[in-house]
């Protein structure tokens, strides 16, 4: 959450759930920094939880305005928060039960399916390219960011007093030359930066080694009959694996396993992809226009109904099995890591950023017991990751995207990322030469 002033008006830039320690992001999550109704507009870079996933809390304290957001971020969001919503309450309602039972009050709902709807109705859409005004002073455009489906660049421009300022602020940048989605559009003439540093600290390996790596997990799990278990988020992650699998299935670099994609989320996300053509690269564009689908071959069933995810359990392997959440924080795939994290002969494979004091980190950080609904269990599966699938810029990526655009850069705050990434990518920045790094403190102001 980052909050524009300029005018009289307050311009808010995303509206993200904190993802963490449970005890913190409950409290951080319902008690926003600011009174809702004084907002005056919502821009949304894209359809993450991480920065739409609070919007509906917003507007169940009082929030009326407009929310703009780019067509497909608007359709993502249709889904996603809705899936939110539900688990809101189905969390809530496990929790209830034991507070209850010890004498306690029981909690609210962060927000409900009711407040979805309402919030739903105030997105305003808006395409890449095109220019709009969203408060006194201030009009955005929005440029691909290459990081999802819909994820934009918000470039702002801003009139207060007779002086301007352009901003720019990247929401999550992507990278280039990846699969499926068209690369991020270099912004010009911006003298004010606000950039994610997600992994502002590191490099992320060739994405030759990513078809390589994960043929060779497959073919491990096709030798011993057993399971590779990957979490994913369910936009953007699963659907690069259906790319990469379909590639493999193609040139029968592995076994001809089937592949289940274990929720319902995930099945709608894909839907909703192969309606945004405007988003993909030249070579799926082509590919769709053609006819095909590099998510659905004939290998991949969708799994939404709760019976058929249960039924995977009995079904011998070999097999691949994708399921939400990405950071095992949530969802199906606690239940198979609750099945199949102590028995040595399945392999869980980690495709995306683990959050500090997530299931997920604990499990790549190699802790020798953790809690699945509320049991411990002696982790005995193998543990395996590749980095190189990440759909955010890298230190190098995001220095090299800076570099191209910064001819009136005076000023960056580096935001989105844990600190020693982001002071990484700040001392970047400063080496390049920009006059003005931050790293600020939440809450913390400054005046442009």
């Amino acid at each position: 959450m980052h909050l524009l002033s300029a005018n009289g008006r307050r311009v808010l830039l995303d509206c993200g759930l904190y993802q963490g320690k449970r005890k913190e992001a409950f409290e951080r999550n319902r008690h926003l920094p600011f009174e809702p109704r004084e907002i005056d507009a919502v821009v949304l870079s894209h359809a993450h939880i991480d920065h739409s996933g609070n919007l509906p809390t917003l507007t169940k304290h009082g929030y009326r305005g407009r929310v703009y957001a780019t067509p497909a971020t608007v359709d993502l969001c249709d889904i996603m928060l809705r899936d939110s919503a539900y688990l809101q309450l189905r969390d809530v309602e496990f929790v209830n039960k034991r507070r209850v039972r010890d004498g306690k009050n029981p909690f609210e709902p962060l927000y409900t399916p009711e407040d979805v709807d309402r919030l739903m109705g105030q997105f305003e859409p808006a395409g890449y390219g095109r220019s709009q005004q969203v408060a006194e002073g201030v009009t955005i455009t929005f440029h691909d960011a290459g990081h999802i489906l819909g994820a934009a660049l918000t470039e702002i421009q801003v009139q207060e007093n007779g002086a301007a300022r352009r901003i720019l602020f990247t929401g999550d940048l992507g990278r280039p030359a990846m699969p499926i989605l068209r690369d991020p559009v270099i912004v010009e003439g911006a003298d004010t930066l606000i950039t994610e540093s997600t992994y502002g600290n590191r490099v992320h390996p060739p994405m030759s080694d990513v078809e390589a790596k994960l043929a060779g997990l497959i073919n491990d799990v096709c030798e011993r009959k057993s399971k590779l278990i990957i979490p994913a988020f369910s936009v953007g992650r699963t659907q690069q694996l259906l790319y990469f699998l379909d590639r493999l299935h193609a040139s029968r670099a592995i076994c001809a396993l089937p592949v289940f994609v274990d929720s319902p989320l995930s099945t709608r996300a894909t839907a909703v992809h192969e309606r945004h053509p405007e988003c993909f690269d030249a070579e799926t564009l082509g590919r769709l226009q053609r006819g095909g689908s590099p998510f659905s071959f004939p290998a991949v069933h969708f799994i939404t109904e709760v019976e058929d995810s249960k039924a995977l359990n009995g079904r011998p392997g070999p097999m691949v099995i994708i399921s939400a959440s990405g950071m095992c924080e949530g969802g199906r795939i606690l239940h198979h890591l609750r099945n199949y994290i102590g028995d040595p002969s399945h392999i869980v494979l980690f495709v995306g950023f683990q959050a500090e004091s997530t299931l997920g980190r604990y499990l790549i950080e190699g802790h020798p017991t953790v809690r699945i609904f509320g049991e411990e269990h002696r982790v005995r599966a193998r543990i395996a990751k590749i980095n190189a699938l990440s759909a955010h810029a890298d230190r190098t990526e995001i220095l090299a995207y800076v570099a191209a655009a910064r001819a009136r850069l005076q000023r960056a705050f580096v935001v989105h990322g844990e600190m020693a990434n982001a002071e990484g990518l700040a001392s970047g920045l400063r080496e390049m030469g920009i006059p003005e790094v931050t790293i600020p403190e939440p809450g913390q102001q400054a005046t442009l």
